[in-house]
């Protein structure tokens, strides 16, 4: 499957590293010019046990691909993953600006159907957020495309991050869409 992975701190790049290592053709997307060359260079922005190895080995099989480039990003998987940071707020409460632009860039370059999985952490009500996000980019383009969108919370651990996302003792993914089901259930089926 072709994936697109929007952010490439610790849940983003651990989970485009361990979607390529199953198989999956992965690109993962950051704003952060100087973070997509240094992953192009072999240099990971986080430490994690075994994923400089695991980012280098995907990389050489042409399964790992980086960019800044957010259209192309939007093209290339029909899965999109926002993983992206939801720093607390002054409140405490997750602030989902950078989820919001995720899926704001998706609906605005988006051209076929796309399941939009909301991977950060986030509040209840993020998904009717991130779809009320993405339908208002398609009203701006007067674009009538189909999209879903899945919530599927991680649960992925500091030092043993690749152990839980490729040996899971639970995934959670809940959406109300029968073809996005099916593509989640088929993602997740290595695991």
């Amino acid at each position: 499957m072709k994936i697109t992975v929007i952010g490439t701190g610790y849940v983003g790049l651990v989970t485009g590293t361990c979607l390529a290592e199953v198989g999956n053709d992965v690109l993962c997307l950051d704003m952060d010019a100087d973070k997509i060359a240094g992953l192009r260079e072999g240099r990971l922005p986080i430490y994690e046990p075994g994923l400089d190895d695991m980012v280098a080995r995907n990389v050489k099989a042409g399964r790992l691909h980086f960019t800044t480039d957010l259209e192309a990003a939007a093209h290339f998987g029909t899965i999109q993953f926002i993983a992206v940071g939801t720093p607390p707020g002054e409140d405490g409460s997750a602030d989902t600006q950078y989820v919001a632009a995720a899926a704001r860039n998706i609906g605005r370059y988006m051209t076929d159907y796309k399941v939009v999985v909301d991977k950060s952490t986030v509040p209840v009500g993020t998904a009717d957020q991130v779809r009320s996000t993405i339908a208002a980019a398609l009203r701006h383009r007067a674009a009538v495309l189909p999209y879903a969108v899945v919530s599927n919370p991680e649960f992925l651990k500091e030092g043993v991050a690749i152990d839980d996302f490729m040996r899971p003792d639970r995934v959670i993914v809940g959406c109300d869409n029968d073809q996005a089901a099916l593509l989640m259930r088929a993602l997740y089926a290595p695991f």
